[in-house]
């Protein structure tokens, strides 16, 4: 898919028409300061990412002049004006601009001023040809367009309906469509192949690379043509067929034993040793197969197993048996959209569906498309991440949305703890063999003392006051320790209607290690409209003003406050650079 794209806006005007586009093409929305916005745009454009400017094209121009060197290697440049109305590709119409300016013009309802000639007067960018086919590496489009801008046509050499408006049986201009990659002319190599892989546990990529490489040089096929690598579903955590099909940029597809038994029929060389360990009686030329005939029959390494299947026509690789799932389990933040990561943004727009409890799947109903919802009520938490785990396992991409950061007090030790899980609590073959990552989030400790000044500047910790997972006695002897330990202490889960105690006894453990003067921090409905932020002396802490709502911050001996000349009282905790500077 490439790299995301960024998109910039440079006045308040432009900010809602960034945010649509965003939204439309999966692209991340620049949010630092307008000071930042020339290094921002250097920089994506340094590494390659496509730059979406919504301000005047002269001010992209400018910025960028100094950069530009390569138009091949260039990314696709476009500025859009704030109003949506005009998109304009000014770099990179042939390396994805035009088509890029098409789809944000449509989801605009504006209008993509391309001006590249092949695609005005030809209606075909020949150097960016549609999915399925790619051009053969070393191919000078230019004087092959020039030829057919002056009236000269194409003479078609293989398969490529994408070209008939050109083509004419007596044309001039030679083009050929090879899974060997070579040919008269310029060289379009179609995506057909589907290579077949079997392997023991535990192979090496190297020795899976090599195989397929070998193989496809003693056929004098291209690896350019390969749609993807297939194998049985069991294999959908193996490291080495991962990062083989990440070696040649195909996606890897699996079919169940039962599905490749389909074709026991059309096997050159089943296996019953095969058969009785997996369930099928070939792996590598069954998989193949799914892509239509065995052009290449089972070639073999050490411990693995290939052979490739050709289709008629380019193959879509999403219809090819199903994907490995992934689970991203995802940290949102407190609630506000500026305190996501765009790690958690780029996975809430690219997952298929979205698992969490309803409140949190509303803080992310911005970035919401065509996503599907599977919505749980609160303390559903082992439904909810056994839903998500299962529904990856069908092929999924799913995005297991958390609060706050989600490995703390959240879902993340959930899903590894349920992937160890043996007996009555243990998840399906398929759902214990998805990927997942864990992205996190600003928690609400962090978002707590920023909003407040920096009180976790020194040692900290974080307990839950939360019994219902958590013996209360292992609790209170937390609670103990921190309090001894004088850290500054993050109390999640502080007070709920039926267990008001614990908060009681805490603020009196920590009375007896604090002076009454210790800041405290409340921090309520953090990152959202009522947000509620005050600090209180620990002597004065009213604990009817806690609910589960609210994130308590006590601060360590050392900790203090202060008044700004603005009005703000601010708390920090001192980290020691003065002593160090008297040190000095």
């Amino acid at each position: 898919m490439g790299l995301t794209p960024l998109v910039i806006s440079l006045s308040a005007a432009g900010d809602a028409t960034a945010s649509r586009i965003a939204g439309a093409i999966g692209a991340e929305l620049f949010a630092g300061s307008r000071a930042a916005v020339k290094e921002a745009i250097a920089d994506t454009f340094k590494v390659g990412r496509p730059v979406i400017g919504v301000c005047a094209a002269g001010i992209l121009i400018r910025l960028l002049a100094t950069h530009l060197g390569d138009k091949h290697a260039e990314p696709p440049v476009i500025a859009v004006s704030p109003d949506g109305a005009h998109v304009v590709p000014l770099l990179g119409g042939h390396h994805g601009a035009n088509r890029m300016a098409e789809a944000i013009a449509a989801a605009l309802n504006g209008v993509a001023a391309v001006t590249t000639a092949s695609d005005k007067v030809l209606g075909i960018a020949l150097d960016e040809p549609p999915a399925g086919w790619v051009l053969a590496p070393g191919q000078d489009i230019k004087p092959l367009a020039a030829r057919l801008l002056t009236g000269e046509r194409i003479k078609l050499e293989g398969h490529a309906p994408w070209l008939a408006p050109l083509c004419d049986e007596t044309g001039t201009v030679m083009v050929t469509v090879s899974e060997a990659g070579k040919g008269d002319g310029l060289v379009y190599v179609p995506q057909t192949l589907v290579v077949g892989v079997g392997c023991e546990r535990g192979t090496e990529a190297g020795e899976i690379i090599a195989l397929v490489e070998d193989t496809l040089a003693e056929e004098g096929l291209s690896h350019l043509a390969l749609a993807a690598i297939a194998t049985i579903d069991v294999k959908a955590d193996e490291a080495g067929l991962i990062a083989a099909a990440e070696h040649f940029g195909v996606p890897l597809r699996l079919f169940t034993a039962e599905e490749l038994a389909e074709e026991r029929d059309r096997l050159p060389n089943p296996s019953p040793v095969v058969e009785a360990e997996v369930g099928t009686p070939g792996v590598s030329e069954a998989a193949a197969l799914k892509a239509g005939a065995l052009v290449v029959e089972k070639h073999k390494s050490k411990r693995a197993t290939c052979a490739i299947g050709k289709a008629g026509a380019p193959v879509d690789p999403s219809a090819l048996g199903r994907a490995p799932g992934h689970v991203a389990v995802v940290g949102i933040g407190p609630g506000d959209a500026a305190m996501r990561t765009p790690e958690v943004t780029g996975a809430l727009r690219a997952a298929e569906d979205w698992v969490g409890y309803g409140l949190y799947l509303d803080l992310v109903s911005d970035l919401k498309r065509d996503q599907t919802e599977h919505r749980f009520d609160l303390g559903a938490e082992e439904i909810r991440v056994r839903h998500a785990l299962e529904l990856a396992a069908t092929g999924k991409r799913v995005a297991l949305v958390c609060s706050g950061d989600a490995g703390i007090y959240a879902m993340a030790a959930l899903v590894f703890e349920l992937l160890e899980a043996t007996g009555e609590r243990e998840l399906s073959e398929p759902a214990k063999r998805v990927a997942v990552t864990v992205m996190p989030g600003i928690s609400a400790l962090q978002a707590a003392a920023a909003r407040a000044g920096a009180l976790i500047g020194h040692d900290f910790c974080a307990i839950s006051l939360s019994d219902l997972l958590t013996p209360r006695e292992d609790i209170q002897k937390r609670i103990r320790a921190a309090a001894s330990g004088d850290f500054v202490t993050a109390l999640y889960n502080p007070r709920s209607k039926r267990r008001t105690d614990l908060i009681e006894e805490t603020c009196d453990v920590f009375l007896q290690h604090r002076a009454k003067d210790t800041p405290v921090i409340l921090a309520s409905s953090l990152g959202r409209p009522e947000e509620h932020v005050r600090i209180v002396p620990l002597g004065e802490l009213d604990v009817t003003e806690i609910d589960m709502l609210t994130v308590v911050l006590i601060g360590s001996s050392q900790s203090r406050c202060f008044t700004r000349g603005d009005g703000k009282t601010v708390a920090f905790t001192p980290r020691g650079y003065a002593r160090k500077a008297e040190k000095g």
